[in-house]
């Protein structure tokens, strides 16, 4: 009894909040009325609340992948690297001096091949990263009190990790930097950069030649570290040149934006999914970012068709060409010419139409070409580190 009450009560608030509700407007001496029923005002109420809720959700998976990232590496630095101390060192260097030397020339491969992925202007920044200067300047003086000839020895260990940590601190800068540009431009870091994993291991490949930094084969924490931050900038920094950023034609006028119109040839309401940009026939219709073609071939009404598959999952579609230049699974880069704007299929005239899909799904190209070009500027430069890096490990 008590249900059917609380329900009627319920209903009969609903009610309340949502009557009928009739308006008129006077125009030119004629009163015409609208009326608004219970119904589409609920309706309407209910979907401002999905809205509402999709939002929240996804400002909660953002900042769970966010936190999700930084707790990983934050989980290997405190439970799994943990360092030599300097009795440890000094233990080795008592034991076989030749066994120290092997040590440190695996140590200098594995830092030459790690080296290979990062630019030249390596740069000294604070991220959640070990600290051993304490415990190799200990090594240092120990070993130069008790194997004075062994002493150059342990000065080159410790510029080596010294060094490793530098890095390992300037990937992490570089990769963050990378995911607050992909934010910027309303795209899932994450999600970007799972993508980009994913496409590059699809053309992998070669001998196994693992890292080692011991005569044993075993491989110090501070190096693996520092790999996995160089594989995490690595693919968020590949993800972003897949960003479209360029206007993939010389004329920039727009004569038809994304979203609802009416069909040029039907005049009914419908979706438009991409950009149509006015232009003179035949001129170079140009790639938005770095990618490969998916497709290049006549597909329905776009007409003549080029589909760009970019490293991070999005997929640019350049459609109604005249002519198509590049080839299926061609790599193409940002600015290449990919055919010429043309009328093919369902067209009007000369135009280019442009897409970006997500995940299938079309989105506003829009905010990508005025906003990305800047945000990726901003990303790439190198203003925020204040001191230079310590100089490259000798041998």
């Amino acid at each position: 009894m008590s249900d059917k009450n609380t329900k009627r009560s319920f209903a009969e608030r609903l009610k309340e909040w949502f009557p009928d509700r009739e308006f008129f407007m006077r125009s030119q001496g004629q009163v015409r009325f609208i009326k608004i029923s219970s119904r589409l005002q609920k309706g309407a109420a209910t979907a401002a609340i999905i809205l509402a809720l999709g939002w929240a959700g996804s400002m909660s998976v953002m900042a769970w992948n966010k936190y999700s990232a930084e707790a990983t590496l934050a989980s290997f630095q405190t439970e799994k690297a943990q360092v030599a101390k300097a009795q440890q060192r000094l233990d080795a260097y008592s034991g076989n001096i030749e066994s120290v030397v092997t040590d440190l020339e695996a140590r200098q491969e594995a830092l030459e091949a790690m080296s290979e992925m990062l630019p030249d202007d390596i740069k000294t920044v604070d991220t959640n990263v070990t600290d051993s200067s304490d415990e190799t300047s200990k090594t240092v003086e120990q070993v130069g009190s008790f194997f004075p000839q062994a002493r150059g020895l342990a000065e080159i260990e410790a510029r080596q990790l010294a060094y490793v940590e530098n890095m390992t601190r300037f990937a992490d800068w570089r990769a963050r930097r990378a995911e607050a540009a992909l934010r910027k431009l309303n795209l899932d870091p994450r999600a970007m950069e799972r993508a980009a994993r994913a496409e590059a291991r699809q053309a992998m490949g070669g001998p196994l030649q693992l890292l080692a930094t011991s005569a044993d084969g075993s491989l110090d924490p501070r190096f693996e570290r520092l790999g996995m931050s160089l594989e995490r900038m690595s693919a968020l920094e590949l993800a972003l040149e897949g960003v479209p950023r360029l206007i993939p034609t010389g004329d920039q006028r727009v004569t038809s934006p994304f979203g609802y119109r009416s069909d040029p040839f039907s005049r009914r309401p419908s979706m438009h999914p991409g950009i149509d940009f006015k232009g003179a026939y035949g001129s170079p219709v140009f790639a938005a970012a770095d990618g490969q073609v998916t497709f290049a071939g006549w597909r329905g009404g776009y007409g003549r068709t080029v589909e760009i598959t970019h490293a991070n999952g999005i997929m640019t579609r350049y459609a109604h060409l005249a002519r198509i230049g590049v080839k299926t699974g061609q790599t193409i880069d940002a600015g290449s010419t990919l055919g010429g704007l043309g009328s093919s299929g369902r067209s009007t005239g000369p135009h280019l139409h442009f897409e970006v899909r997500i995940n299938g799904r079309a989105v506003n190209p829009r905010p990508f070409l005025e906003s990305a070009p800047d945000v990726l500027k901003e990303a790439r430069g190198t203003t925020e580190p204040s001191r230079s890096a310590n100089a490259s490990p000798q041998r």
